[in-house]
């Protein structure tokens, strides 16, 4: 366990950011209060320093600034206990291209009043397949991190938590997400590949993994109690959401996924 006091830093894009989750204590980054970096901290009284930021990639993680923040890895010190790292997902514009297809489909619709043809054309506009090599890609550099991240703290216990489930048994084509049923697998297909790059990357590196994917299936949208937002045209100021991202249910259960993993 990691002692009270230590320093832990939380790493990732907005499924560790936590967007939409109240309260919002870093606006451009997305970054909520009740994230599940600031719950584990919470929990076992740690000295956090939570970089997690929306939009972010592996590259924002390693060397490239993202707006006015520094690489992620800078936060890191040889004080470092404890390190969180959930990233890699806006690598495959995994979230990006179910939000582009979900807003298409839905666009579609009323665009049918002009032709099929022209319903046909709008939906045609996202690619939801990517190749070996991608996924390949995303392990290679979810391991860099965790080496990069050795080096500068060579004490830290490292925890990939990779990415709660968005698709499920649960999850109805057409009815709870905009997308039909050639397009839905698809979606599952890419998470599925993000999970297993997590899973090599952590057998690479030596990493703890914390396989959030997996405990969420059974919680994704459509689900009786999901862990993720589905879609949504509505903003914030009228009752909209995030879509498709953690809700603060799934940020809770990813906090005790995380703690769990730290009491073994």
């Amino acid at each position: 366990m990691i002692a009270s006091g230590s320093r832990y830093v939380a790493l990732g894009s907005s499924f560790a950011a936590g967007p939409g989750i109240r309260p919002i204590v870093h606006p451009p980054a997305g970054r909520s209060g009740n994230n599940y970096a600031h719950l584990v901290a919470a929990e076992l009284g740690l000295d956090l320093v939570d970089v997690s930021y929306s939009g972010a990639t592996t590259a924002h993680v390693l060397d490239t600034p993202q707006d006015e923040a520094p690489p992620q890895l800078d936060a890191l010190t040889p004080e470092t206990a404890l390190l969180t790292i959930t990233v890699g997902g806006n690598d495959l514009e995994y979230v990006g291209a179910f939000l582009r297809g979900s807003f298409l489909n839905t666009v579609a619709k009323p665009a049918t009043i002009l032709g099929r043809r022209v319903a046909n054309r709008i939906r045609a506009r996202v690619s939801y397949l990517k190749d070996d090599a991608a996924y390949q890609t995303v392990t290679d550099s979810l391991t860099t991190v965790v080496e990069r991240a050795r080096e500068r703290s060579p004490e830290a216990r490292i925890l990939l938590v990779d990415y709660l489930s968005l698709v499920g048994p649960a999850t109805r084509p057409r009815l709870d997400v905009p997308l039909n049923e050639e397009q839905l697998p698809s979606i599952a297909l890419m998470a599925d590949g993000l999970a297993a790059a997590f899973a090599k990357a952590a057998a690479a590196s030596g990493a703890e993994l914390v396989a959030a994917s997996a405990a969420s299936r059974d919680h994704a949208i459509g689900s009786a109690e999901p862990w993720t937002t589905g879609f949504t045209l509505r903003p914030s100021y009228l009752g909209g959401h995030v879509s498709y991202h953690p809700n603060a249910a799934g940020m809770r259960a990813v906090a005790d996924l995380v703690l769990e993993t730290l009491r073994t």
